[in-house]
């Protein structure tokens, strides 16, 4: 029997405190990960404010996972104790539903978030599923890899998923904990990167993260002037916009692609979609073949997060951080 200690918060919106609970028996196709390092994502919070309904009390987040193995099932193949691994956003899968079998785990419909249903990486140990563990390349620098596991994969994911070209012109509104990666990843993978923030601050900034160009979003006239510009235009904030400005700087067969997650219903004129051929889309976190391709992709190119980091001990002071907005880009809590 193991006993992990955690940060746990009672009740929604609560501080964290200590708390204890204890492991089973660990399964044959299950690894025991002592956590080194935890990213913490907005999910963590509007999980912690209980905001989608379906937070369980007591809460641990924590689905940006560095560790190391201390313990591996007897199925377990591909994984080794000692090795340093990830885990993201679940931490397992049917494993013989059509998804799963077809590569798409991360949308088996009995998948498992990690923080949701079982307690996550704000402890010192966490357990998972293997097949949603990755091993982290020795090239990434382990102590910002965390927030790659879920904010990383999500920008990443579209470049896969949709089959962008490194010749592409791409679009990210947003220079935020998502959006600052979206600008890495599009311009490691060889495109024309342009950033809209409404921050005039941030537009310098956002050509030092990789962006060609930096476009205030506040401005209508500016955004009108790159009509037909973009392929894919990615959206990384989660509130209402004038999305159908944006539709208007796509090309025929471009994508205005949804990782912010807008709970307000979307304002959209049909005809121009028809008339370019053009789409609205949307995707979770990848699979754990994305997943590994991802790492691979960061680790080859250097991309990396910017991060914050706190010890494990001051995460109400880390979600305070998160929460006034002032995270620059991505906290880590250390162990």
């Amino acid at each position: 029997m193991t006993t992990v200690n955690a940060y746990a918060a009672a009740e929604a919106d609560a501080s964290f405190e200590s708390f204890q609970y204890e492991l089973g028996d660990l399964g044959a196709q299950e690894v025991d990960i002592a956590v080194e390092s935890c990213g913490i994502c907005h999910s963590d919070l509007s999980m912690l404010e209980n905001a989608w309904g379906i937070t369980a009390f007591p809460f641990v987040p924590g689905h940006e996972v560095i560790g190391k193995v201390t313990a591996a099932g007897d199925q377990v193949a591909h994984l080794s104790v000692g090795d340093r691994v990830g885990l993201g956003w679940h931490a397992g899968y049917c494993m013989y539903c059509d998804q799963c079998l077809s590569g798409h785990h991360n949308l088996c419909t009995l998948a498992e978030p990690t923080i949701a249903g079982r307690h996550g990486g704000f402890a010192d140990v966490v357990r998972a599923h293997s097949a949603s563990v990755a091993k982290i390349p020795e090239a990434l620098d382990a102590k910002k890899a965390g927030p790659l596991l879920c904010g990383g994969m999500a920008v990443f994911s579209p470049f896969v998923e949709l089959d962008i070209s490194p010749t592409s012109s791409v679009g990210v509104i947003g220079i935020g904990g998502l959006g600052h990666l979206a600008l890495k990843f599009a311009r490691a993978w060889g495109c024309e990167v342009t950033a809209f923030t409404s921050s005039e601050s941030k537009q310098e900034e956002a050509m030092s993260l990789g962006a060609h160009h930096a476009i205030n979003s506040r401005d209508p006239d500016a955004i009108q002037a790159v009509a037909r510009r973009f392929d894919l235009v990615i959206n990384t904030v989660n509130v209402p916009l004038d999305w159908n400005a944006y539709i208007d700087t796509l090309k025929p067969m471009g994508k205005l692609h949804f990782l912010g997650a807008v709970t307000e219903p979307l304002d959209i004129n049909v005809l121009p979609l028809m008339f370019g051929q053009q789409a609205v889309t949307a995707s979770p976190v990848g699979s754990p073949a994305v997943i590994r391709k991802m790492l691979d992709f960061a680790a080859r190119h250097d991309v990396a997060p910017v991060t914050e980091h706190f010890s494990m001990e001051k995460v109400n002071d880390a979600m305070e951080h998160l929460r006034s907005g002032k995270a620059r880009y991505r906290i880590v809590l250390e162990n």
